[in-house]
């Protein structure tokens, strides 16, 4: 009997011994159906997450050995990439959201030797490329940030898009005095504090870039901004709060509610972009969403897209599975695909092989001749800074910071991080 025990436990350990030597140098992205990549994007919007879903699906119905893990974190995106970071410990593929080269490039593949690259736009050639030629990500689409707003409301109210600051605050007030209340002016959903940190980075370029007089790139760049210069946009911020043209809730509407307020014909402007049309429609299709550039704030000055890529994949360059990964991107670079993304997501295609429609587009031709100027923060602040504008704005809209303060604490974040 001791002998059949002792025969019985030799067999199981030899069994568990083997199982074990079998999965042994197994990728830990692996399971019985083939490879599973890890996927992070920083798509917020229903139309944005259903185009991405879409696309995942048909690659996985034509690659079965490949499953594609979506995650789409919101608004702690960046905290976990940089968690992410630390550890060396990247996603398969994920977005480098304005990043590819600053934060993201140690850790991204070179794609330069895709099929895509002959066709990428050239106007993204600065933001992807580098000196030596690396492609450091492929781009899903391209952004033109501007404002939207209700066009049956403007129509109804006799108002122009408004080309200028003033002119936008005069709207504003008209909306307000005409719709006596039940139509938010501008909506600001500022219980996810980015959207601030969005509108004050996109203001910040007609404030202290684009106006010859009023242009600060190379201080900016240098170290030696005086941010006293900073101070009027946030002095028209808490002018229009003072003056009730922002929504009550301002420090605490979320994201989430931005298409269905719209579709109720409760929002006249926003700065919420991307798939707001569409989904708005969707919920009510009498409701149009049209989008304009950011208007001039110093006279003589003339409005701005404010864009470059929105949404990119980049390939973790120590990946397991680079391959696969690669074999994604190359599907999603495909003329059918890059269609999808683009419509899906309301934004202009990144890839000059491929025309695609979207809700917005009798608006950008509209403004054909407007130019897009860069992400602000992306090109004159050192990396961290558009969590300090998340939170000055929001402190500012609390009434815990005067404009001139916010102007002072941006100043102080900005040395300090120079510095790391």
């Amino acid at each position: 009997m001791r002998k059949f025990i002792s025969g019985l436990i030799f067999v199981i350990a030899f069994t568990l011994f083997a199982s074990g030597c079998s999965n042994k140098g197994a990728s830990s992205n692996s399971d019985e159906s083939g490879v599973t990549l890890s996927l992070f994007l920083t798509m917020s919007n229903e139309g944005e997450k259903k185009a991405i879903e879409t696309v995942v699906s048909k690659f996985e119905e034509e690659n079965p050995d490949i499953n594609i893990e979506v995650n789409l974190p919101g608004g702690g995106y960046e905290d976990m990439l940089r968690v992410k970071m630390a550890a060396n410990d990247m996603p398969d593929l994920f977005d480098t959201h304005g990043w590819a080269k600053l934060r993201y490039g140690e850790y991204v593949a070179d794609l330069k030797e895709m099929d895509w690259v002959q066709n990428l736009d050239p106007a993204l050639d600065q933001i992807l490329k580098d000196e030596e030629g690396k492609v450091y990500a492929y781009p899903l689409n391209q952004a033109k940030d501007g404002i939207s707003y209700n066009a049956n409301i403007l129509e109804e109210y006799g108002i122009e898009p408004p080309t200028t600051l003033d002119e936008f605050i005069a709207a504003l007030e008209t909306i307000k005095e005409k719709s006596k209340g039940d139509v938010v002016p501008l909506w600001i959903p500022g219980g996810d504090n980015w959207t601030i940190a969005q509108i004050f980075d996109q203001m910040a370029t007609p404030l202290l870039i684009t106006e010859e007089e009023n242009s600060y790139g190379d201080q900016l760049k240098d170290g030696s901004f005086d941010w006293s210069n900073y101070t009027l946009f946030a002095e028209k911020m808490k002018e229009m709060q003072e003056k009730e043209l922002l929504n009550e809730d301002v420090l605490t509407a979320k994201f989430t509610q931005a298409a269905e307020l719209m579709a109720q014909d409760k929002i006249a402007f926003t700065f919420v972009g991307g798939s707001l049309g569409p989904d708005a429609t969707e919920l009510n299709p009498e409701v149009k969403v049209g989008t304009m550039p950011v208007p001039a704030i110093h006279e003589g000055d003339v409005q701005s897209w404010i864009g470059g890529e929105r949404f990119t994949l980049a390939a973790w360059k120590d990946s397991e599975n680079l391959e696969e990964a690669k074999r994604f991107i190359d599907f999603v670079s495909q003329p059918e695909n890059v269609k999808l993304i683009a419509e899906g997501t309301s934004s202009p295609a990144a890839l000059t092989n491929t025309e695609a429609t979207n809700y917005y587009s009798e608006f950008y031709s509209e403004y054909e001749d407007i130019n897009v100027q860069p992400y602000f923060d992306r090109v004159y602040l050192p990396s961290g800074m558009w969590d300090v504008m998340a939170t000055t704005g929001q402190e500012l809209l609390a009434d815990t910071l005067t404009p001139e303060q916010l102007s002072e604490k941006m100043g102080e974040e900005y040395k300090r991080l120079r510095k790391q």
